[in-house]
C-alpha cells in the first residue's frame, strides 16, 4: 500500500501459536497493522463490528464455528465488510470451493512463505483475488468441468441473476472472469479504470456478491465460456 494507508488486519484461529507467528510476521510490515484476534468463526462477528478491519485471515476448522460459516456470515453483512482470505493446513477441493463460494476473497495454505502471505494482504486489500497454486489449480479445473456446463437449474438461475445487470456491467463481469485486472478491463472495452472499478462495484451490489472471485464463478455458471486465467 501507498501513501501511509495502513491495513488493518484480524487473526481467527483457534490456535494461539498461529496467531502469535502470524503476528510477529505483520510485526516487521510497516503498512500493517494487527488489529485484533478471535479464536473461533463465533467471535468474528463482534470483532469485525469493532474493530473494522480492512482483511480478516480465517481458518477453518474451529471448534463452535467453522470459517466457512464465519466467511459466509462476513459476506452477507451490510455496512463495513471486510475481505476475507482463508488460511488453513487443509486445501481439499471441496474446501477451497466451499471459501470462495461462501466469499473469500483469497485461499492460502499455511505454509504458505511468509513473505507471499504478507502481499496477500497487500492485495485483498486492494479487491483482488489472492489464490494459492493449489487453489487456483481448482478453480481453473472447476470452471473448466462442471462450471462451464453446470446443471440446467443452476445455469438458468445464473443467467436470470446476470439479467439483473447492464449491458456494460455484463462486459466487464465478463472480462473479470477472464482473470483480467482493471487496467486490462479498461484497455479492452476503452474506458477508464475508475469506471472500471464502479462497474464492477455496481455488479456486485445487484447481484449481492461478496468479490470478484465470486463474480466469476457466477458468470461461468452463466456461460460457456473456458475458464479464467488466474
Amino acid at each position: 500500500m501507498t501513501g501511509g494507508v495502513t491495513i488493518r488486519v484480524l487473526l481467527v484461529d483457534d490456535d494461539a501459536l498461529v496467531r502469535t507467528g502470524l503476528r510477529l510476521m505483520f510485526g516487521g510490515a510497516p503498512d500493517i497493522q494487527v488489529v485484533g484476534e478471535a479464536a473461533d468463526g463465533a467471535d468474528v462477528a463482534d470483532a469485525v463490528t469493532r474493530l473494522r478491519p480492512d482483511v480478516v485471515l480465517m481458518d477453518v476448522r474451529m471448534p463452535v464455528l467453522d470459517g466457512i460459516a464465519a466467511t459466509r456470515a462476513i459476506a452477507a453483512r451490510t455496512g463495513h465488510r471486510p475481505e476475507v482470505i482463508v488460511l488453513t493446513t487443509f486445501d481439499a477441493d471441496e474446501t477451497i470451493l466451499d471459501a470462495l463460494r461462501n466469499g473469500a476473497a483469497g485461499f492460502l495454505v499455511k505454509h504458505t512463505p511468509p513473505e507471499r502471505i504478507v502481499d496477500a494482504v497487500r492485495r485483498a486489500a486492494l479487491g483482488e483475488p489472492v489464490l494459492s497454486p493449489t487453489a487456483a489449480r481448482t478453480l481453473l479445473q472447476h470452471v473448466a468441468g462442471d462450471v462451464r456446463h453446470p446443471p440446467d437449474p443452476r445455469r438458468q438461475q445464473a443467467r436470470e441473476r446476470f439479467g439483473r445487470l447492464s449491458e456494460r456491467e455484463r462486459e466487464v463481469a465478463a472480462a473479470v472472469a477472464e482473470g483480467l485486472t482493471n487496467a486490462e478491463i479498461a484497455d479492452r472495452l476503452f474506458m477508464s479504470v475508475g469506471t472500471v472499478k464502479a462497474h464492477v462495484s455496481s455488479a456486485l451490489t445487484k447481484l449481492d456478491l461478496a468479490n470478484r472471485i465470486q463474480l466469476a464463478l457466477l458468470a461461468h455458471d452463466a456461460s460457456d465460456d473456458a475458464g479464467p486465467q488466474w
